[in-house]
Order: C-alpha cells, then structure tokens, then sequence
C-alpha cells in the first residue's frame, strides 16, 4: 500500500466516525430536550404573589410556578415578559395529573 492511499483509507475512517459521533450526539440532545419531568408528589398549593408594576407598554405578567429540582419543589417566581408577537397568548407551566403522577408543563407562546 502506498503511503497516500493509507491516508485515504484512514481519512474516511476518521469522517465515518465523525459523522456518526455527531449523528448521536444530535438524537441525545433531542431526545433530553423531548424528556418530561414526571414526579410522583403533588405540587404544593401556587404561591400569591404580589405583582410590582409593568416596566412599559406591551409588556404581559407570566405568573410563576413550582419546578422540580429532581428532590422537592421551588418556586419560580413570576416575571414581565414582551411577546414575541402582536396577537400572542401565554399559556402558563403547569402540572398535570397522569396516572397518579404528576408531569410538567412548559409555559409557551401560541
């Protein structure tokens, strides 16, 4: 074998697994990002906050909710937000009761 071909057969090698390493990276990252957050305990009763006031026009209040922080629940307060368009609607994080668990629900815009 000529030292050029040995090259070559070793670059190909080297971009199989570059591609491939990549590839699983992608579907791992994808698949964390699909994951729900599913926790057997309730979420304790909302917090009453006390909202200051708006830091300008066009600004809405998204409340605030309990995260799971993998042992017990926090608070994550509420906050001002611009919506990313006119006619946008915020529609809040929540839990959702599942067959005897509870599943979390990411606030999002529609």
């Amino acid at each position: 074998m000529r030292p050029s071909a040995f090259f070559l057969v070793k670059g190909d090698e080297m971009l199989r697994k570059l591609v491939f390493t990549s590839i699983v990276g992608c579907m791992l990252t994808l698949g964390a990002m699909a994951g729900e957050v599913v926790v057997r305990v309730g979420p304790p009763a909302a917090v009453v906050e006390t909202r200051g006031p708006s830091p300008g026009a066009g600004y809405i209040y998204t409340r605030g909710y309990h995260r799971w922080d993998g042992a017990r629940y926090v608070w994550v307060p509420g906050r001002y937000v611009v919506p990313p368009h006119p006619r946008a609607e915020w529609v809040p994080a929540h839990w959702s009761e599942r067959h005897g668990s509870y599943v979390f629900v990411e606030g999002h815009w529609r």
